[in-house]
Formats: C-alpha cells, structure tokens, sequence
C-alpha cells in the first residue's frame, strides 16, 4: 500500500479557519472578569462601609478581626504590621479566591481570555509547545479539592449571615425579626454560591465517582444525581455568584454610606 507524508502547518497566533467573532467570547470574559477583579480588590482595601446595621458584606465575611459587630475577636489585633494595610477582608479572600481561581471552568475562562491558551477552539496560539499543568506554578490547580473543603464551610458562614440579617436593633437596643431588601439580596447571594460550590465537578467526584458500582451506594448514588443536575450548570452557577458577590458588596457599601436606603418588607 502507497503511503505519503503530509506536513501539517501550524497557524500563527489568531489564525483560523472559524467564521464569525470568535474573539468576542474571550474578550467579554476578559472584561468581567477584570472589572471583579479590580473592583474587589479595591472593596477589600478600603477597611470601611462593608456592614450596615445586621448586614456584612460577603467580601468581609467571616469578619475575624474587625471593628463592626460582627468580628469574631474584636478590632485590629496590636501584633498587625504598621506597615501592611489592614483590612478583614485581607485575611479571609484567599480561600474564596483560590478556590475560583483553580475552578475547572475558570481555568478554561481565563486561560482564553488572558493568556490566549489558545483564544479559542481552533484559533492558533502564540507558543509552539504545550507544557500543560504538570509544572511549577500550574502544578498548584491540582489544590483546588483543598479549596472546596473551605468552600463548604465559607457557605454555612454565609448562611449565618443570612440569619443575622432576620434581626434588626432599634434605637434603644431591642432587637426583632424583620426581613429587608439587604436580607433578600444575601439570602440570593448564599443560594448562588451554593449552587456554584455544590455543582463543583471536584464535589461531584468527592460524592459518587470513586465508587465502581452506584447500586450498592443509594444515599451516594441520590446524592451524585443532584450534583450532576447542578453542574450541568456551573458555568451559568459561576457568573451568577461572581455578580452577585459584588452587587452584594455594593448595595451593603451604598446603604452604610446614605446613598441607598434599605427598605424594610416586613
């Protein structure tokens, strides 16, 4: 039988044989994701405005150290550094940052839209070799099934605060249940992220896919089948928590601040 040798050419960075803005997907990420970014970061800087009445930002929470009242063990500790900004948020955002920064889906997102690995499906690359994650610092993504341990419990924190934000003070210190605008809107915020921590595809393997026969497991086999149903959706979980956790710091940030006034429902 004749055989010949095909030389394949490799596409140049952007090239492809794609119709349409194929561009416009990694661009919009690019955008969002940059805009939470530098908006979180600034949010988490300003060591002001993040509580109102029985409401904490989910930026700030949980609030170790702090001067609200909602810190766990008071103001500033004395053993702080004068020389490094103090804030609460700056002892408890790696644990909700590091588990969305090595998320299986924002891999894929960000590696798109800012490294261009590769920008999208079928679009040349500007590298000529695939190193993968098997090397320093990529290697670290596997930590992300760490993360998620902490994820879960960040989600029983944030459900506390759902249940603080039911009691109002008045201004003779009594306090009673009322729901609020600000009570709904991080009630919303626990549900989304809940739903983006409990579709998590590392959640999904914990629960059911090291098991080689579901039968014989029925309570994991139940619990596997809903986790499935979720991550059908982590994408859509994903964006919709990322938004929710920044308007929820917004609208917590306008009402300490008089811009936006909290109405009570009940």
């Amino acid at each position: 039988m004749a055989s010949t040798n095909v030389t394949l050419k490799r596409r140049g960075f952007g090239q492809t044989m794609r119709y349409g803005a194929w561009w416009l997907q990694p661009l919009v990420v690019f955008l969002c994701l940059s805009a939470f970014i530098v908006y979180s970061t600034w949010a988490a800087l300003q060591n002001g405005h993040y509580h109102f009445g029985p409401y904490l930002s989910p930026l700030y929470s949980p609030e170790i150290f702090g001067d609200s009242v909602h810190s766990w063990f008071g103001p500033k500790p004395g053993w702080w550094p004068l020389w490094l900004p103090f804030s609460p948020a700056l002892l408890i955002l790696w644990a909700p940052g590091g588990f969305r920064l090595t998320c299986y889906y924002y891999r894929g997102a960000y590696y798109k839209s800012f490294w261009a690995d590769p920008p999208a499906c079928t679009v040349g690359e500007p590298r000529k070799a695939y190193r993968g994650e098997r090397r320093f610092p990529l290697i670290l993504q596997n930590i992300h099934r760490y993360f998620l341990y902490l994820a879960l419990v960040f989600i029983v924190i944030l459900a506390y605060d759902v249940w603080n934000a039911l009691w109002f003070s008045d201004s003779s210190g009594n306090t009673s249940f009322g729901i609020g605008v600000g009570t709904l809107v991080l009630a919303v915020n626990v549900t989304l992220l809940g739903g983006y921590t409990f579709s998590c595809h590392s959640l999904r393997h914990l629960i059911g896919g090291r098991i080689d026969q579901m039968s014989k497991a029925p309570i994991c086999q139940g619990a596997y089948i809903c986790a499935s149903a979720l991550n059908r959706r982590h994408m859509l979980w994903a964006w919709m928590s990322l938004f929710w956790v920044a308007f929820s710091d917004i609208y917590i940030r306008l009402c300490s601040s008089g811009i936006w006034t909290d109405w009570r429902i009940l």
